[in-house]
């Protein structure tokens, strides 16, 4: 019989949604005083694949990648997402939401977001969240699948992802020899 090992922690990310450059900083300071340092923080990328959020969020969404420098374990973002959900209900204005907060994380091998959305991929991890996996990593970049999000499939954060993947290794390998 094999015995369970332990798991090496992931990298937390978050993919912020967002029109207006104060729900941004609000939010990435609320993210801060959760997880800590923020130790990468990407572009703006226009999210422009769907209208799902316009409704609620207005138009001229731009979405940014951030990650941590802490390290944590991988079914930490259960509580990781709720605690995104609290904090966009902070944020809201009198329309909605002001940012949408997409966590999750990513290591050597793969992407995974949490929802409370459920779908037929989606695992359940309790309390209603769901780890949705978007991406596996092949050939250099992190391969989306046929239900991943369309800005995610387009390849317009790949260098963003490969830069956090590369932070993640080193931190993963310091951390490995430090035990």
């Amino acid at each position: 019989m094999t015995s369970p090992k332990p798991v090496r922690p992931v990298k937390l990310l978050v993919a912020i949604l967002y029109r207006e450059k104060q729900a941004l900083m609000q939010a990435t300071d609320a993210l801060s005083r959760h997880w800590g340092e923020i130790d990468f923080a990407g572009t703006d990328h226009a999210f422009d694949m769907t209208d799902y959020y316009k409704a609620e969020m207005g138009e001229g969404l731009v979405r940014r990648l951030v990650s941590f420098s802490r390290l944590v374990p991988p079914e930490s973002i259960r509580g990781a997402k709720l605690i995104c959900n609290e904090i966009e209900e902070r944020l809201m204005g009198k329309g909605g939401r002001r940012a949408n907060l997409d966590i999750g994380y990513l290591d050597h091998h793969k992407v995974v977001l949490a929802s409370v959305k459920g779908a037929g991929h989606k695992i359940h991890l309790g309390d209603g969240v769901w780890a949705d996996l978007v991406g596996r990593y092949r050939d250099g970049r992190y391969q989306p699948f046929d239900w991943t999000f369309p800005d995610f499939s387009d390849g317009r954060y790949d260098d963003e992802l490969a830069s956090i993947r590369k932070m993640y290794l080193h931190e993963s390998k310091t951390q490995t020899q430090g035990d």
